[in-house]
């Protein structure tokens, strides 16, 4: 069925319909507003039954988005208070005590209000790229007397500084024109040499990353950046584009297999996954189906999903960021990983939400699930539920409070496991009873939404709560999931990969991109060393990793 047109009627204008069909007087659009409200009434039933809607979708359809929260200090925000105050009573009212807090002071003890850090006016120093040009005074120099009092002689002081922005094209093109000169009599012609900065390649090794940072990290498609090469008179068509970039990955592939072999070595590993389009796996879907059409089958038996997989690992103090785009999920790949893992090694923790196609196999790691999945099934029924919801989120928000300030005071792994078993075990412990108490006692349908949310917190409780067990272990996956939208980035704007090939020097390049970025690693100057280091490259992998390549670019 589908949804219905929406129906705009104001509560004047719905009783004065009423009025008329009191008196068995309706008009036409009466009528046909009639017939959409029913309609409606049968579209509603039938999503609801169906279960295709959860209640705050439901809610947003028939009473728009939510206001923004009030703004500190005004008393819309004065009254939300209260209301929390009163909410913070009921959950302690069922047995699930808070920690106090300073007032006027947040979780770690910091006054609020003040400036974010980050904002406001940049300063010179953060132009790190900037070219540096050295301004001379045009009359006075270094030991002269002074103009002014003619006594003094002038001594330096640190240069001042003026930044001026330009703008110029992804690419530019220089232009040589070498002078030719004939010989009258013999007819020789002889041409002038190009400088030695001209190279002998046409596409620089810079041109090359810019590329492939221009595609794979803000996502412009080669299409787009065709254009506006176009546009500013320095063309370059995208299947140019798309030769340099292969040039850029055939310099670095056999450093990503080494921060692949140096990832299965990893104690902590975050994972997830998001759809991807591949033009040949699409194509290859369709014959999969016509074959099962042919053989009488609803659904084909093989394989037809394609997945991006984000791994995001650490490593002692680094992080590493792999990608993988394909017909394997997140479970597949993890464990595709975990083959090169070194025996005698203990077991690494693995955070991922609770889907089946996440799970490697429970030998080989310590799973963790995200508290935040747990946490989001309460709060879409916080209008429903409100005193229910409102237990589990007091709850789980003193949790996180605690986890920041263990983060604020850069405690250790084992610190902190101490510090969350002695401020949130209580508070997981409280939370755990009154959710068992909740099903024991019958106070909740089991087949309700609430019922299925306090049933999954239920049923994963272990490894949701795996932070008061295991040293190290994170409560949700925010990590990978921010680390996943570099690859939702390229799908929202150019749509597919043509073949996997293509699918597979994205999720390369992207996996060195990202890692470098969370390295505080120029990307753009890394991907240059690796195209002129090549031969070395191959050489030692292990010596041009994000944080080791500058120390073997600058040795002889």
């Amino acid at each position: 069925m589908s949804r219905p047109e929406t129906i705009k009627l104001s509560t004047a204008d719905g009783e004065a319909i009423i009025a008329r069909l009191s008196v068995y007087t309706p008009s036409r659009s009466d009528c046909e507003m009639l017939i959409q409200v029913m309609r409606w009434y049968f579209w509603l039933s039938a999503v609801v039954e169906e279960a295709k809607l959860s209640m705050q979708k439901l809610r947003t359809l028939l009473f728009g988005h939510r206001p923004e929260p009030p703004k500190p200090g005004t008393l819309a925000a004065l009254a939300d208070a209260c209301v929390q105050d009163e909410d913070i009573e009921r959950s302690n009212a069922a047995g699930l005590e808070r920690e106090p807090v300073a007032s006027g002071a947040g979780p770690s003890g910091k006054s609020r209000g003040g400036h974010r850090a980050g904002t406001g006016r940049l300063g010179a120093d953060v132009y790190e790229g900037a070219e540096r040009v050295e301004c001379r005074h045009e009359e006075l120099a270094v030991g002269q007397r002074c103009p002014v009092c003619g006594q003094g002689r002038l001594y330096q002081l640190s240069p001042g500084v003026e930044i001026r922005i330009d703008g110029n094209a992804l690419l530019r093109a220089i232009r040589y024109e070498l002078e030719k000169l004939r010989c009258s009599a013999c007819g020789q012609i002889f041409t002038a040499q190009l400088p030695d900065d001209a190279g002998a390649e046409k596409y620089r090794p810079r041109a090359r990353a810019v590329l492939a940072v221009s595609r794979y990290f803000l996502g412009l498609p080669f299409y787009r950046i065709e254009s506006y090469q176009a546009l500013v008179g320095m063309p370059l068509p995208d299947a140019t584009q798309w030769d340099q970039i292969e040039q850029v990955a055939n310099c670095a592939y056999v450093v990503f297999a080494h921060l692949e072999r140096l990832a299965a070595q990893g104690e902590l590993i975050y994972q997830d996954d998001t759809a991807v389009r591949i033009l040949s796996l699409i194509d290859e879907n369709r014959k999969i189906q016509a074959a099962a059409e042919a053989r009488g089958l609803v659904q084909p038996t093989e394989r037809t999903g394609m997945h991006t997989t984000a791994l995001v690992v650490k490593v002692g103090a680094r992080t590493i960021i792999l990608y993988y785009s394909g017909r394997n999920h997140a479970g597949e790949n993890l464990q595709a990983l975990l083959e090169q893992r070194e025996a005698g090694l203990e077991k690494p923790l693995v955070m991922a939400d609770a889907l089946a196609s996440n799970t490697a196999h429970d030998a080989a790691v310590i799973q963790c699930h995200c508290l935040a999945h747990g946490r989001r099934k309460f709060r879409d029924l916080a209008d429903v539920f409100p005193a229910e919801c409102a237990v589990v989120l007091e709850a789980l928000k003193q949790v996180y409070d605690h986890d920041e300030e263990a983060r604020d005071q850069q405690l250790s792994p084992p610190e902190r496991l101490a510090y969350h078993q002695r401020l949130s075990g209580p508070i997981m412990d409280g939370l755990q009873q009154w959710l068992e108490r909740q099903c024991d006692e019958r106070l909740v349908e089991p087949n309700s939404s609430l019922g299925k949310a306090i049933s999954y917190m239920l049923g994963h409780w272990q490894t949701l709560t795996r932070f008061l067990t295991s040293p190290g272990a994170p409560l949700d996956t925010n990590l990978v999931e921010r680390v996943l939208k570099l690859f939702i980035r390229q799908r929202k704007n150019s749509l597919f990969y043509r073949t996997e090939h293509s699918a597979y020097i994205a999720s390369m390049l992207t996996s060195l991109i990202a890692t470098c970025l969370y390295a505080g690693v120029n990307a753009l100057e890394y991907l240059v060393a690796l195209q002129e280091h090549r031969r070395e490259v191959f050489a030692d992998p292990a010596a041009w990793l994000p944080w080791t390549y500058a120390c073997s670019r600058a040795s002889p």
